[in-house]
């Protein structure tokens, strides 16, 4: 449905700031984006990444505006975990059915990308100029230097906060009667570094996988780059006897990966010098509602829905958002009021769902990975899955290898936990996890649950 032609600011240059932009430049709107940032394709990016991995959900918002194969140049798929578990060889655990893959792609490299195409696309930007205030009401920026210097006033007749976690278009809804709002770190931090590529360039791992150094309480993975390095992510928590705290010099830096990352000790001098290098940073979960503010204001992405890192899932939630919306801006064409509780009302329990996802992954990236039961019961999980597709279909598949709502995988998750909960309680299950008798028992719970 064709709509009367709006001015737009969009509050974040980020990922899901600049496929917004994109997309309603596409429906002719003219569209401004603000970030107090300066522009990231002119300065070195911050080392405080962790590589992307783009599934179903975020292609499918990509293939809608005709950039999925643009960005694919720029990704490498992945079809399976690498499992460095302390003390056995290294492993592998196929994500999918043949031909499924998350794709990895640089933070940095993608965001460059993203802002060149929405240019492109007609998007004005607005680097360095910082958003003091928003007039919710009428739809106006307030930017300057500093609080204090003289603001420039700008009227639009939409805004849209897509600009993260601690939002300031958000901060200033929060000041409104029952607006809900929490946040939640979990006290594990993370810390990026670098594998560099080998003199030829190739890469010094295996290229076509996600690493994984399960550790317990923490964990190193490793997501490989086009050019032959590997971005790793060290997740450890701030204090503790094993923590951020307590390492504090290179030579502490130094027992700490050769003792629990010791194939990677050939590049542990780059590690160390990283590790001091780059900043730690703080992981939370953020939830909020409403998003949207009469047919003024909408959030979008991290700003809406913030979530920890360990389903790969933030981006593809927020570019699913956008997705979802410009569904309903077809739906109801000029009635923004309706496209905004629409989309609301549909994305709420769905980023709920990824959020409480994500944080039950880190448990298991983290932990369960190196636990031998959990391994069996994804064992029985996928060969049962194998010759009942219809009747099983893994949760991790639910999420990144379908369009189906998070909040389904969510509950459908519960569901098959709670089967697989008794199905491991059989009697010498370790010995016949493959027999008939395994999967009749299977079959019979799903069919009373």
């Amino acid at each position: 449905m064709a709509q009367d032609t709006k001015k737009i600011a969009i509050v974040g240059s980020g990922l899901a700031g600049s496929l917004l932009a994109i997309y309603l430049r596409r429906k002719g709107h003219h569209v401004s984006v603000f970030d107090r940032r300066p522009d990231i394709r002119t300065i070195t990016f911050s080392g405080r990444s962790i590589n992307l991995a783009m599934s179903n959900r975020g292609w499918k918002a990509l293939a809608e505006v005709g950039l999925e194969a643009e960005i694919k140049k720029i990704a490498l798929p992945l079809d399976k975990r690498a499992l460095h578990v302390s003390g056995k060889p290294m492993y592998f655990q196929k994500y999918g059915k043949e031909g499924e893959a998350i794709w990895s792609i640089s933070r940095g490299v993608l965001n460059r990308k993203m802002i060149d195409l929405a240019e492109a696309a007609g998007v004005q930007f607005h680097f360095n100029e910082k958003v003091w205030d928003v007039d919710l009401p009428e739809a106006k920026l307030y930017t300057g230097e500093t609080e204090k210097s003289a603001w420039k006033t700008y009227d639009f007749d939409l805004i849209f906060g897509c600009d993260g976690a601690f939002s300031r278009v958000r901060h200033k809804m929060q000041r409104r009667s029952r607006f809900d709002y929490s946040q939640k770190f979990i006290d594990v931090g993370y810390k990026e570094l670098t594998i560099p590529a080998n003199e030829d360039g190739t890469h010094k791992l295996d290229s076509t996988s996600f690493h994984i150094w399960p550790r317990g309480r923490f964990m190193l993975i490793a997501m490989p780059n086009l050019d032959g390095s590997f971005t790793c992510t060290l997740f450890l928590p701030f204090e503790g006897t094993l923590s951020f705290d307590t390492i504090t010099t290179k030579k502490e830096a130094k027992t700490f990966f050769a003792t629990y990352f010791p194939e990677v000790s050939k590049d542990i001098e780059n590690l160390i010098e990283d590790f001091f290098k780059n900043p730690t940073s703080a992981m939370v979960t953020m939830k909020c509602f409403p998003w949207t503010y009469w047919d003024k204001i909408a959030l979008v992405g991290d700003s809406a829905h913030a979530i920890v890192p360990f389903y790969g899932q933030g981006m593809n939630a927020g570019f699913e958002d956008i997705y979802k919306l410009n569904t309903f801006i077809d739906k109801f064409g000029d009635d923004w009021e309706t496209i905004f509780k629409a989309y609301e009302n549909d994305r709420k329990p769905n980023a709920d769902a990824i959020a409480e996802l994500s944080y039950r992954n880190f448990i298991e990236m983290s932990s369960k990975t190196a636990d031998m039961r959990f391994l069996l019961q994804k064992k029985i999980e996928k060969s049962f899955a194998a010759r009942y597709p219809d009747k099983w279909i893994p949760v991790y598949s639910r999420v990144t290898f379908s369009d189906r709502p998070y909040a389904e995988a969510l509950a459908e998750g519960d569901r098959q936990e709670a089967i697989m909960k008794r199905v491991m309680q059989l009697p010498d299950i370790e010995s016949k996890w493959d027999n008939e008798e395994v999967f009749e028992k299977i079959l019979k719970l799903l069919e009373e649950n």
